[in-house]
This record gives C-alpha cells, structure tokens and sequence, in this order.
C-alpha cells in the first residue's frame, strides 16, 4: 500500500523549469520536485545565485540553468527555442517569479504598472504559451496519461484587492483567470493547468508588511493557523499538483494560506 502511494507522487524521469527558483517559495518548490526525482530547469537573471542548484544537486538530480530577465518579453520569448535546441523535454512549468512594487494608486507610476504586469502576467503567458506547445508534441505518459503539468503561482490578491498594489493585484487576478482558461482548452489534451495562492508567507517580497507594526498585528491575529507561513509550507502542494496523484485537478486555484480565506 505505502509503495502504491509514493508511487502517485513519484516524479522520476520528468523535468521541470521553474521561475523564481532562487530562493523562498520558488526554491522550495524547485528542491521538493527534485526530491521526487525530477530535473530541474531554473531560470535566473544571472549565474551569480547557484544556492539552489547545489540543493537540487544534492538529492543527486540534475540542475541546469538558463538565463533572462522576466522583465525583458524578447529575452522571456528566446528561452524556449534556447531550452529544446538542448533537447530537453519538459513534462512540468511552475510560474513562481513575481515582483510587487507598493504606491498609493493616485500616484501609482506606469513603469512600476508596466514592470509588474510583465513580470507577474505577460512573462507567466508567454512561458505556459511556449511551453504549452511544447507538452501538446509530447507522447502522453503511460503511467500518468498526462503530457505535462502547469502550475503557476496566484495570490491571496486573486480574490482581494490589498493595499496600496495595484498592479500586483491586477496581475495575480489576471493569472487565476489564465489558469483557468488554458485548463479549458488543454486538459482534453492531457496538459493539467493549476495555480497555488499563497497567504502571507514571511519572504522578501513581503519585507514592507512584516517592518509594518500595525499591519503585521492586525494580518497576524487573523490567520486561523496562528502564524505567517513559511517557503517549506508550499513543498507538498506543488508536488501534488505535478504528480500523477493530482491527475483529475485541473483548473483549480488551491489557496494556501493557514486558513486565511475561511476566516
């Protein structure tokens, strides 16, 4: 029985790219899939951060990175044509890189507007697009019957509108709506497209709340689990919806927040 269960989460033979994989949620995603026995593709602004690489390295599956500004669209559109000159195959794409720029919306600046539209949405449809093609000319897999896995990364702000974020709220609303789009058109064809909404996780891109005494306590009294979560929270999400144990979810939004969104 045990052996039949890790089989539905077994990831070996499979590669997946990754954006965002250079540290928090992203990095944690990227090891965990390695932990499975996938490969992995990470894609980085520059070499200069290789801690992750040496982590995937370490479950003994291979790293490989290639590199673009998720900002530029013509470095974001030469990745895929770069990736299958390698030859690689790629069976799985989690979406995890984003930015947040914070402005009061009267003054809210059309670059920092321009800026995290691309990085958060453009760049997430360009890559799930050029991907996308590539998982529909693949054979379906005879243990899982799928030809690949999407899984981008939504927000809490999918359903809310925050603060002073205009841009990111827009964006990550934006990209619950592609999920489900591209879930409509590709599950038929054997291509599962999901996205994880992550609560208040204590990273980088939320430095500006945790510094915010005020905010901080009001956020933290209403998260049901007691506490902000943490990149290791997200590790078995992204596994289950790469892995064959999520074969008939497709389309779906799974928020994970600590209890947050049923409060």
């Amino acid at each position: 029985m045990a052996s039949a269960i890790s089989s539905l989460f077994s990831l070996a033979g499979q590669t997946a790219l990754i954006t965002g994989g250079t540290r928090g949620i992203g990095q944690a995603a990227a090891v965990s899939l390695a932990e499975c026995g996938a490969d992995i593709i990470l894609i980085q602004r520059d070499r200069s951060q290789d801690a992750t690489k040496k982590l995937i390295e370490a479950t003994g599956r291979k790293a490989t990175v290639y590199t673009a500004d998720l900002a530029s669209q013509a470095e974001v559109a030469a990745l895929m044509p770069a990736i299958l000159r390698d030859g690689h195959k790629i069976q799985i794409l989690v979406n995890c890189a984003g930015i947040q720029r914070r402005h009061p919306s009267a003054l809210f600046p059309d670059n920092d507007w321009n800026e995290v539209i691309q990085v958060n949405l453009s760049t997430v449809f360009t890559l799930c697009r050029d991907v996308g093609a590539h998982m529909l000319s693949l054979e379906p897999s005879p243990s899982t019957g799928r030809r690949g896995s999407i899984i981008n990364f939504a927000s809490l702000l999918s359903f809310q509108g925050g603060l002073t974020v205009p841009a990111y709220a827009a964006s990550k609303g934006a990209v619950a709506q592609l999920t489900k789009s591209l879930a409509n058109e590709w599950t038929s064809k054997g291509i599962t497209v999901n996205a994880i909404a992550p609560g208040y996780i204590a990273t980088e891109m939320n430095t500006a709340l945790l510094a915010d005494e005020v905010r901080l306590k009001s956020i933290s009294e209403r998260i049901p689990a007691g506490r902000w979560g943490v990149p290791e929270d997200f590790k078995g999400s992204v596994v289950y919806l790469a892995s064959k144990a999520s074969s008939y979810v497709s389309g779906h939004v799974l928020v994970v927040d600590g209890g947050w969104m049923g409060r």
